[in-house]
C-alpha cells in the first residue's frame, strides 16, 4: 500500500529563513529517484537544486514559480510503493494495497530504487537536506500532520494558493468569517492580530498573491485607533476588537492607496533583500570611518603589463591589488578581525578569506576567495575569474558568498574616483579602489602625466585607531607606487 509522505523545504544553512521558487523539476504524477532534485529555489545567497530524500510518485507540488516559501513549509507529497499509474495519493487508477512494480522490488529503475529505500512498508529517505549540507537520518517516530489525498484537480487549485498557507508549525486562524486557511507566514502577525482580537480575513493581503503581512495588521489597528475603537495591545484578546478592524478595512485601503500613489513598490527579497538586512546591521552596529590617499599606479601597471607579456596566465589587476591586501593584513592583522559583541572581544584571523564586489544581474554579490594569503597572482587570477562567472550565472553556492574577514571592493569598474563603502558585517574593514586614470602628478620633481588611483579604507574604528588603518592604507599605496616594495617584504 502506497504511503504518502511530505518532504519539507529544508534548512538551506547559512541562517537563511526562506527561498524563493524559480523552477520546479518535476510535474504531479512524476516519478523521482532517492535524491533526485525536484526544484530550483533562489535564496538570499544563492540559486540551488533541492533533491528529495524520498522515491516515488509526486502526488502534489505546493507553491507556484516566483512564490516564497518559509523554511519548514511543505514542497511537495511524494507516494511510496505506488506506481505511476496508481495516480496521487492512491486515487483512483491503481488498487490500495494492491502490488506493482515498485512495492514488488521487480523495477531496477528510479522507483525500485524507492521501494528499496522504503524497506518492508516502512517509508524511510535518504536523509538528505541540501547537497553540500550533509545527511541525517529521519527520527524513527515523528508527528506528521495528516492531511487529505491530494487529486490533479486539486493540485491545479493548490498552485494557485499563496504557499504561505502551508507554514509549518503555524496555526491557521479559525474564524467563523470563511473557510480555509488565512494567508499569513508569519507567527508574530498571527499572534499580534490575536492580541489585539484582530480577524485576520477582514485584511487585504499586501503582500504577493495577498500574503497579509505585518504591516498590514498594523494599518488596521491605526485605522481603527483612529476612529477610536481599538484598545492598547494587552496579553489578553478583546472581543470587541474585530468588528472594529472589519469597520476599519476601508480606512486601511484608503491609507494604502495613498502611500502607493505615483509609485512601484519592489519587494525587498532574495539578493536586495538580504544586501538591505546586512547593510542595515553594519550601519547600526560598526562605527565606521573612512580615510584614502591618492596613489600613482603608473609602475603597478607598468609591471602587470610586463608580466602578461611574458607569456603564460594574464595577470589580473584585482590579482595584483589582492596580494597587495593580503600583505598588508599580514603587518596590520587587527584589520583581518571581527568583533565577538556577545563577550566584548576582538578575534583577529589567522586566514584571510578575500571577499570581492561583483555586480551581476541579480544585483550585488561578495563572493570569497578562501586562504588568499595562500595564493599567488596566478592563482587569485584563476579564482576570481571562476567565482566571478559562477555569479553571473546565478551558480555560486551559500559557502562561496559567506565567511568573508576583508573585502576589496573595486568600484573603479563604475568609472568613479572615489567612496565611502559600508563594511560588509561582520568583517572589520574594506579596500575600495577607485578608477586609474590619467592625471597630472609631481614625478622626481616635474610635473608629468601618470596613472593614479584614490584608494579608501573604511575601517571598525572599535579594532583600531586611526593610526594603524593609515600605516595599512599607506603601505597598500607604497605597493601601487612602488612593486618592489611588495617584492621586499615578501
Amino acid at each position: 500500500m502506497a504511503q504518502v509522505l511530505e518532504f519539507k523545504l529544508p534548512d538551506l544553512g547559512e541562517g537563511l529563513t526562506e527561498a524563493e521558487i524559480v523552477r520546479w523539476l518535476v510535474e504531479v504524477g512524476d516519478v523521482v529517484a532517492i535524491d533526485q532534485p525536484v526544484v530550483e529555489v533562489e535564496t538570499a545567497k544563492a540559486m540551488v537544486e533541492v533533491p528529495c530524500p524520498y522515491g516515488g510518485v509526486v502526488t502534489a507540488r505546493f507553491g507556484e514559480e516566483g512564490s516564497e516559501l518559509p523554511v519548514g513549509a511543505p514542497l511537495l507529497t511524494v507516494a511510496v510503493g505506488a506506481s505511476a499509474s496508481d495516480g496521487p495519493a492512491g486515487t483512483p487508477g491503481g488498487q490500495p494495497g494492491g502490488a506493482s512494480s515498485i512495492g514488488s522490488g521487480t523495477d531496477s529503475g528510479p522507483a525500485g530504487r524507492a521501494s528499496a529505500a522504503s524497506g518492508n512498508g516502512s517509508a524511510e529517505g535518504s536523509g538528505n537536506v541540501l547537497v553540500g549540507y550533509g545527511t541525517s537520518a529521519p527520527p524513527e517516530r515523528r508527528r506528521r500532520v495528516r492531511r487529505p489525498a491530494v487529486t490533479p484537480a486539486a493540485t491545479a487549485g493548490t498552485a494557485g494558493t499563496p504557499a504561505a498557507t502551508f507554514a509549518a508549525d503555524a496555526p491557521v486562524v479559525e474564524t467563523s468569517r470563511g473557510e480555509g486557511p488565512v494567508p499569513v507566514i508569519s507567527p508574530l502577525v498571527r499572534r499580534l492580530a490575536r492580541e489585539n482580537g484582530l480577524d485576520l480575513r477582514d485584511l487585504t493581503g499586501s503582500g504577493p498573491e495577498g500574503l497579509i503581512l505585518r504591516a498590514d495588521v498594523e494599518y488596521a489597528l491605526k485605522a481603527a485607533a483612529a476612529q477610536g475603537r481599538v484598545a492598547q495591545p494587552s496579553a489578553g484578546p478583546h472581543p470587541h476588537v474585530a468588528e472594529a478592524a472589519a469597520n476599519a478595512a476601508p480606512a486601511v485601503a484608503r491609507v494604502r492607496s495613498s502611500a502607493t500613489q505615483g509609485g512601484v513598490r519592489v519587494p525587498l527579497k532574495g539578493v536586495r533583500g538580504a544586501v538591505a538586512d546586512k547593510l542595515s546591521r553594519s550601519r547600526r552596529e560598526i562605527p565606521d570611518a573612512t580615510c584614502w590617499v591618492d596613489a600613482d599606479a603608473t609602475e603597478l601597471m607598468r609591471s602587470r603589463a610586463a608580466m602578461n607579456a611574458a607569456g603564460g596566465t594574464k595577470i589580473s589587476l584585482l590579482a595584483l591589488l589582492a596580494r597587495i591586501c593580503t600583505a598588508a593584513l599580514a603587518r596590520f592583522p587587527e584589520l583581518n578581525s571581527t568583533v565577538d559583541l556577545d563577550n566584548r572581544e576582538i578575534v583577529r584571523l589567522e586566514q584571510v578569506h578575500l571577499g570581492f564586489a561583483a555586480q551581476t544581474e541579480r544585483g550585488l554579490v561578495v563572493p570569497v576567495v578562501r586562504d588568499a594569503q595562500a595564493r599567488d597572482a596566478e592563482g587569485l587570477t584563476a579564482e576570481f575569474a571562476r567565482l566571478t562567472e559562477a555569479g553571473r550565472a546565478g551558480t555560486l553556492t551559500p559557502a562561496e558568498l559567506t565567511g568573508g574577514t576583508f573585502t576589496l571592493n573595486n568600484y573603479g569598474v563604475f568609472g568613479v574616483d572615489g567612496s565611502t563603502p559600508i563594511i560588509n558585517h561582520p568583517e572589520a574593514a574594506m579596500l575600495g579602489v577607485g578608477r586609474i586614470i590619467p592625471k597630472p602628478w609631481v614625478h622626481e620633481g616635474e610635473l608629468a602625466v601618470r596613472q593614479v588611483v584614490q584608494l579608501s579604507l573604511t575601517f571598525d574604528h572599535r579594532v583600531c585607531d586611526g593610526g594603524t588603518a593609515g600605516g595599512f592604507l599607506r603601505y597598500v599605496a607604497d605597493c601601487v607606487e612602488q612593486p618592489a616594495v611588495l617584492l621586499r617584504t615578501l
